[in-house]
């Protein structure tokens, strides 16, 4: 049962008592960049001296959270040839955009996530993280919506980068209001039903079944306030079935795969008729005309990203190679080669968050003209695919 009144506890709205048969679950739910979610997050933890303390957190943003000097240990290298250039970007997005919210309230994004688990640590307290791990949410979040929703998604977070919108401690209090929430994620559901699916609706059963599951008969999860409404439901039913499916990453579609491939397809039979109808020299002319239509608009892109001149030749001369296959794309090739000719130094990777605010600091920060470089010649490959392929495939008739 749900215990409404918070029986001899002097706490705000905020916090909400659970029973579940002998174990008492005490939920806090807070805003990720409130320094009355830190103050109360501390104080609930060391009144109840619970067995264990719940964290909306996995090992991967722990890690990040916790280590000051993160960056100095990451690879782009290996990033680019895993393919996760674009995990990174939105990862670092999502993150600009909550510290910016942080500087202007005077604390980081995720603080009391980290005061929960050091006033744990501090009383001897038993920790878990409870969240899914965040590249699964990433990767299912992106599988589940479609392309156009995807571009959408896109604009909106880099227009919330350069948003100058002050906000306050008040406005914020407003926002962790549960009626509030509850309204915001029936928008959100509304606009991007398939994101709040994987966002919200997978995460409150994959948090309530591992709160279930911490050891103890009293617990003290610390979960971010739009939650708090899901999670309450999902205590009070079984959903452990639920956990294998929400806890994969979904293959891709064979429709893709064949889509993929189509392209280079169609492209190499035009090519081979027009040999036989019209002649070599013919099918010749066409090929060079592929190989422009690709290399040039690449490598403006990669000028307009002001890369490294090696990347800008190297821009002209992947994308005709790699619009033919959909194994890589021109950017990776040209992210790469920007990586090893103008590595970031570590003061860039510390002060990313804040250059990536300003139109000019993506530009000026090495790592972030990476992304340029991985951005706008890929771009650049994109469009000339769509003008050397139309030219290709009118000359069959």
């Amino acid at each position: 049962m749900i215990d409404q009144e918070r029986v001899n506890r002097d706490y705000p709205s905020d916090v909400q008592v659970i029973y579940l048969g002998t174990k008492e679950i005490i939920l806090i739910g807070t805003a990720h960049i409130s320094k009355d979610s830190v103050d109360l997050v501390r104080r609930v933890i060391k009144n109840e001296t619970p067995d264990c303390v719940c964290v909306e957190l996995d090992d991967k943003r722990y890690e990040t959270l916790s280590r000051k000097k993160r960056w100095e240990s990451l690879d782009l290298k290996k990033i680019i040839r895993k393919k996760q250039l674009s995990t990174l970007l939105f990862n670092l997005m999502l993150a600009s955009y909550q510290k910016k919210l942080g500087n202007q309230l005077g604390v980081l994004p995720g603080t009391e996530l980290l005061v929960a688990v050091r006033t744990a640590e501090e009383n001897r307290i038993s920790i878990a993280l409870c969240d899914r791990d965040v590249r699964v949410t990433l990767r299912r979040a992106w599988h589940a919506t479609s392309f156009f929703k995807k571009s959408y998604l896109i604009a909106s977070l880099f227009a919330g980068l350069f948003d100058r919108t002050e906000i306050t401690e008040e406005k914020l209090n407003e926002l962790k209001k549960t009626d509030l929430l509850s309204e915001l994620m029936m928008e959100l559901g509304k606009a991007l039903p398939e994101l709040k699916r994987v966002l919200i609706d997978e995460r409150d059963t994959f948090l309530s079944e591992r709160i279930k599951k911490a050891e103890g008969k009293r617990i003290v999860a610390v979960v971010g306030a739009g939650h708090i409404v899901g999670i309450k439901k999902a205590l009070l039913e079984d959903r452990n079935a639920q956990m294998e499916e929400i806890s994969a990453i979904p293959p891709v579609s064979s429709i893709w795969k064949v889509l993929g491939w189509s392209v280079p397809a169609i492209i190499f039979a035009s090519l081979g008729v027009i040999a036989l109808q019209k002649g070599y020299e013919i099918a010749g002319e066409n090929i060079i005309y592929w190989i422009l239509a690709n290399g040039i608009p690449s490598s403006i892109g990669a000028m307009v990203a002001l890369a490294h001149p090696f990347t800008i030749v190297s821009a002209f001369a992947a994308a005709p190679v790699t619009s033919l296959t959909p194994v890589i794309g021109a950017g990776y090739v040209t992210a790469f080669v920007q990586v090893l000719v103008r590595p970031p130094v570590v003061r860039e990777f510390e002060t990313v968050l804040e250059d990536m605010s300003t139109l000019t600091g993506w530009w000026k920060n090495k790592l972030l003209k990476v992304f340029l470089a991985f951005l706008l010649p890929g771009l650049g490959s994109m469009i000339g695919s769509c003008i050397g392929g139309y030219e290709i495939i009118s000359n069959l008739f």
